[in-house]
């Protein structure tokens, strides 16, 4: 045999019905309900400025991302091949074939002083058998 669970719930006649038991729990949930609604308010008020000052700053970051792809693509024009030669050009730079070209004589470079000759390796001896069958 099984037993349902039932729970216990107080019957009819048990409730505190009376007027001034409603009247307590009406002026609680009222207070209760207020406190809420202020609280609500007050957070509302305080946060008021975080959706413009969002706003602003998606638009700054816009303009920041739009600048540096302007100045990324300027940066590659100022390196192609030929901007690199005019600037160097305009700075004095000659070309190889028009530069004066000397020559010197250069020193060679004395040999390191040994001490004495280098050490000769030992002797290696290999001997091979081979055996026909």
């Amino acid at each position: 045999m099984t037993r349902r669970f039932t729970p216990a719930l107080p019957r009819l006649e048990q409730l505190d019905l009376t007027f001034n038991t409603w009247r307590g729990r009406s002026v609680r949930y009222v207070l209760i309900y207020l406190a809420l609604s202020v609280v609500l308010v007050g957070t509302r008020y305080a946060t008021q400025q975080i959706r413009p000052d969002l706003r602003a700053m998606q638009d700054r970051e816009a303009a920041l991302i739009s600048e540096r792809d302007q100045l990324q693509l300027s940066v590659q024009a100022l390196h192609t091949p030929q901007a690199v030669r005019e600037w160097a050009f305009a700075n004095g730079m000659r070309r190889f074939a028009e530069a004066r070209k000397t020559t010197a004589n250069i020193a060679p470079i004395p040999p390191p002083a040994q001490a004495g000759p280098p050490p000769t390796p030992p002797e290696r001896r290999v001997q091979v058998r081979t055996e026909w069958k």
